[in-house]
């Protein structure tokens, strides 16, 4: 594996297929709005579609009435998706698969290693088992450098074995880990952009590994800086601590304008903030100015 970042194809090349999926442990903040925002606005800027999924693959952690209320946020805010929203709780068959070809190719293995055992240390290979239940499920992370370009913090390199490490794929108690789950579902998807906060930039690593793993090519990321601390302030004065709720539209709209970029004003202080059409007809320069690479390796599984 190289650590040059490789270049994705261009983007005038792929149509455009890009997602929003917000996990239901509880209401949608002005962080995940934002979120929202960007990737539907660049989704359009490029004539794209624009899909919703639902990450509800931790019932403990969950609120029953957050899925409803995020996709009742959504609407209200005229960000309307195509298609229909995904539930990845009805796709544990699909990571099933997943996992099996994943484990055919050995680049999966079954652990019984707790947290307290491995001291805080990634985990290098040092603790498999043959055992068949009460395991987790592990990613064998290679001993290379991975190097990615994020399109706004520029060229990050990871020594995987050594920062990384086998990661979880599976967890111990049951649930899919979000790293599996997400790169099966853009992938069946066929996501082509992922527009997502600079927060989620630790997660990169490992999903370009699971891509290259499955033979397919990580799409352009594309990071929205996340607020800075004097917009941090000023989205607290407009939030008060608060989730988003329909009586803040123009306030939070407003207040994402600053971060998601000057070319969205003409949406953005409309009459209405919560029709479609204004946002629609934006062309978002702040994120179509990133451009993404990520690292593909060889194939190395047969499907």
């Amino acid at each position: 594996m190289s650590g040059t970042p490789a270049k994705p194809a261009p983007d005038h090349l792929l149509p455009y297929i890009g997602r929003f999926a917000p996990s239901p442990t509880g209401p949608l903040h002005f962080g995940s709005l934002l979120a929202a925002v960007a990737s539907y606005l660049d989704a359009r800027a490029h004539n794209g579609r624009w899909l919703v999924r639902i990450e509800d693959l931790d019932p403990p952690r969950e609120d029953p009435s957050a899925a409803g209320a995020i996709l009742h946020i959504l609407e209200a805010y005229g960000l309307h998706w195509d298609g229909e929203v995904r539930y990845q709780s009805q796709r544990h068959d699909a990571y099933q698969q997943v996992l099996e070809q994943l484990i055919r190719g050995d680049l999966a293995f079954p652990c019984q290693c707790s947290r307290k055992q491995l001291g805080g240390r990634p985990h290098q290979g040092n603790c498999r088992c043959q055992a068949q239940q009460d395991i987790a499920w592990r990613f064998l992370c290679p001993a290379d450098e991975l190097c990615f370009d994020d399109g706004l913090q520029g060229v990050w390199c990871s020594q995987l074995r050594e920062e990384i490490g086998d990661f979880v794929i599976k967890r111990r108690d049951g649930p899919w880990s979000y790293q599996l789950a997400v790169v099966s579902d853009d992938i069946d998807q066929g996501v082509t952009h992922i527009v997502r906060g600079i927060d989620l930039i630790d997660s990169t690593a490992r999903q370009i590994l699971l891509y290259q793993a499955l033979c397919h090519t990580p799409p352009p990321l594309r990071p929205h800086p996340g607020r800075s601390g004097s917009q941090r302030a000023k989205a607290e004065q407009t939030e008060s601590g608060a989730a988003v709720n329909n009586r803040t539209h123009r306030a939070y709209a407003l207040a994402g304008t600053e971060l998601v970029g000057p070319a969205t004003s003409c949406c953005l202080t409309a009459t209405d903030t919560r029709r479609a059409a204004h946002l629609g007809r934006c062309t978002l320069a702040a994120t179509r100015t990133g451009r993404t690479a990520g690292t593909t390796g060889s194939c190395r599984l047969s499907a």
